[in-house]
């Protein structure tokens, strides 16, 4: 069998498969449906400063090889999250991950300094998709400035690894990649969902009780993969890839485009084992092409990053 471990800064993945926020729960959900210690890593639900109630229903609908959502970050709060959470999940063995949004860069700065305590949480994600209460609700992750300035306030507040979740919903997200490496990040994530839209054509009216919502699943593959590339060829800190992967070949894609580890996410509503399953086909995949180590994949597709 080929070796699946992979680093991302100073933490060692058993295997580059990991969960996608909002999509996995806090791991516990599904610990009779996978073996848990199979996986790298779970980032687990979004995590606010203080609790927040989510957005009206309905807030899910499908689409043509995808889904749209506007939960809205629903959750109890960083507090209860330690309290609650932190206990039950601290001891599954594979390395969780915190996904932290807010609404200030102080709130996101705050939160991620209580999690920093907690012993069994070596790394947080950074949700910079999220709007900015101060400038009309414009995302934070949307400008150079914007993301370094939250990057920069959790940065002096937290003191483990650091993985920044980049939005696509960008002009060039490579500049926001640089942007937020300088700042000192550890790790990009990308890509979050793309800002999408469904209309109910009997009733006239949006599908979604916010009108638009994120899109994420298959239908977002390829954006999402030249985006990886793109990103792999400007910074030089590790990239986990995310966005529509559902089998090996997908993962597979994203390692040759500069990805050290991918998350899962869409696909673990479609079929709850999708993790183990993208693993074991890598794995299949690296013994079958003479590969000895994941490692050896990574980046193997160069070329030209500039958009035409």
């Amino acid at each position: 069998m080929a070796t699946l471990n992979v680093k991302i800064n100073d933490i060692e993945f058993r295997n580059p498969i990991l969960t996608a926020s909002g999509t996995f729960g806090y791991g516990l959900e599904f610990a009779d449906l996978v073996p848990l210690d199979g996986l790298g890593g779970i980032i687990v639900k979004g995590t606010t400063l203080e609790p927040r109630e989510g957005n009206s229903y309905p807030r899910m609908a499908e689409t043509a090889s995808g889904m749209l959502n506007c939960v809205g970050l629903q959750n109890k709060g960083v507090d209860y999250f330690c309290r609650e959470i932190y206990p039950k999940i601290k001891d599954i063995d594979t390395h969780m991950i915190v996904n932290v949004s807010g609404s200030t860069p102080d709130d996101y700065a705050e939160c991620a300094a209580r999690i920093d305590v907690l012993d069994n949480i070596p790394a947080i994600e950074l949700n910079i998709s999220c709007p900015n209460v101060k400038k009309g609700g414009m995302a934070f992750g949307v400008s150079c400035a914007g993301a370094a300035s939250v990057v920069r306030a959790v940065r002096k507040a937290y003191h483990k690894t650091l993985i920044v979740k980049l939005s696509p919903n960008v002009t060039n997200i490579a500049d926001i990649a640089m942007a937020c490496e300088a700042e000192g990040a550890d790790s990009l994530s990308l890509i979050n969902t793309l800002m999408g839209m469904a209309i109910d054509i009997e009733k006239r009216k949006p599908v979604l009780s916010i009108s638009t919502g994120g899109l994420s699943g298959p239908a977002v593959k390829p954006v999402a993969l030249r985006m990886v590339w793109q990103v792999a060829q400007a910074v030089k800190v590790p990239i986990i890839g995310l966005g529509g992967i559902s089998t090996a070949k997908d993962a597979i894609e994203f390692f040759m485009a500069g990805a050290t580890a991918i998350e899962i996410g869409t696909a673990n509503f479609i079929d709850p084992q999708a993790t183990i399953h993208v693993r074991d086909g890598v794995n299949d995949w690296l013994d079958a092409h003479g590969c000895q180590s994941i490692t050896e994949i990574i980046g193997a597709v160069k070329g030209d990053a500039h958009c035409s």
